[in-house]
């Protein structure tokens, strides 16, 4: 089969979204599909607000649209609700297109803690509205399942969609002798207030806690617990 993916995230970001959808397509092609992308790389783009590491396309219409007509594919998945998602999804609607979508991201939560001042409810009735219309909505994980049909998302289409990692990528690791008092704790992504790091940093744990990553909180928490590695 010839499968689109249509996502307002893809390289060069480094996240969870990007190598989901990254691998995904490798394992794919290893199968004997054929993979094309529809990314930010593909149009103009400015830094999302409070998370620069996205970027926004801005001229995505008719472009996603005739895009999709010239790929012309057997199969559309749209995985994300940004610009270029919003695009594939209404081209989808009014063509008569069937497509799927996945949910990666809560950012519903994302704009209570970014932008306190729009009503949660809006946020949760975009998202609702967004993926309800595909034919299946893939979602992490049952707990994650069970929250969004709290938000009005259709349990009749979600599919519990799980993660993996690709043992091959640690077979012969290099070994590191970090020279820290044991036992070490390591927290490993973005440094930003929707991850929640401070409960971490706050725990009177024996031994070392190590930060890594990057993000908008990581000057501040450096700051605040000095005695930390970042």
């Amino acid at each position: 089969m010839k499968i689109l993916i249509a996502t307002d995230a893809y390289f060069p970001q480094v996240n969870g979204v990007v190598r989901t959808l990254h691998e995904t397509g490798n394992v794919l092609k290893e199968q004997g599909h054929r993979i094309e992308y529809i990314t930010p790389d593909l149009f103009f783009t400015f830094p999302m607000p409070k998370y620069n590491e996205i970027k926004l396309s801005i001229n995505v219409w008719p472009r996603v649209g005739n895009l999709i007509k010239k790929i012309n594919p057997d199969a559309i998945h749209i995985a994300t609700e940004g610009p270029i998602g919003t695009m594939a999804r209404r081209y989808c609607l009014k063509n008569n297109l069937k497509f799927t979508t996945s949910f990666h991201t809560r950012f519903d939560k994302y704009l209570k803690l970014y932008f306190p001042i729009i009503p949660a409810k809006w946020a949760e009735k975009f998202l609702a509205n967004f993926h309800n219309k595909a034919e299946r909505i893939l979602v992490t994980t049952e707990s994650m399942r069970k929250e969004l049909i709290g938000i009005g998302i259709d349990d009749n289409k979600m599919i519990t969609w799980t993660r993996g990692g690709n043992h091959g990528a640690f077979k012969n690791p290099k070994k590191i002798d970090l020279p820290h008092k044991r036992p070490i704790w390591i927290y490993v992504g973005r440094v930003a207030v929707e991850k929640n790091i401070r409960a971490f940093l706050e725990c009177d744990l024996e031994g070392t806690k190590i930060i890594i990553g990057k993000g908008p909180d990581l000057k501040k928490l450096k700051k605040e617990f000095p005695k930390d590695i970042f």
